[in-house]
């Protein structure tokens, strides 16, 4: 599957304020009483568990962040291609995650989708017109996407989305 970038700005704040930006800041001292291990420790553990909230369906899921590189590495086994591909989603669109590489297993593999990072003015509509030739398959690409899209139109700039085949 390879390595995706993500937008370090974008996405879902997990691990928050000072904390974050001690974590992904190169060099950069870490708070006091918590070391830069502790840090990466400390948001891997949270995109674990905002992964298992996504209810994917993916076991032995492990989580691995560089904060001085801003990269996730994931580990486990995952059901379809699809939750896979998910699962790459809910790394890499968070808050300080510049690259996610997914390295799961998958037990039923299919082919791989396209991925769409999404832009100031997108809509679903338009990127279904983009993908597909027509603005109505937009409930395809918000399918694909769920649960972490939770309503059609709240998309946002530095979004990454799949983009599954017709």
């Amino acid at each position: 599957m390879g390595l995706f970038n993500f937008i370090k700005e974008a996405g879902e704040k997990l691990f928050g304020g000072k904390e974050a930006q001690a974590a992904t800041a190169p060099g950069a001292a870490p708070t006091p009483g918590a070391s830069q291990e502790d840090l990466n420790i400390k948001a891997a553990s949270a995109i674990e568990a905002y992964i298992a909230t996504q209810k994917l369906g993916a076991s032995n899921v492990k989580v691995t962040f560089d904060g001085a590189q801003g990269k996730v590495t994931v580990t486990g086994d995952a059901p379809t291609q699809a939750a896979k591909e998910k699962i790459t989603l809910c790394c890499g669109n968070v808050a300080s995650v510049t690259s996610v590489d997914n390295q799961m297993k998958v037990t039923n593999p299919e082919p791989e989708a396209q991925y769409h990072d999404v832009v100031r003015g997108d809509t679903l509509s338009a990127i279904a017109k983009k993908y597909y030739g027509d603005a109505n398959k937009y409930p395809v690409i918000f399918e694909a996407n769920k649960p972490m899209l939770t309503h059609p139109d709240k998309i946002y700039p530095g979004q990454k989305l799949r983009i599954p085949a017709q």
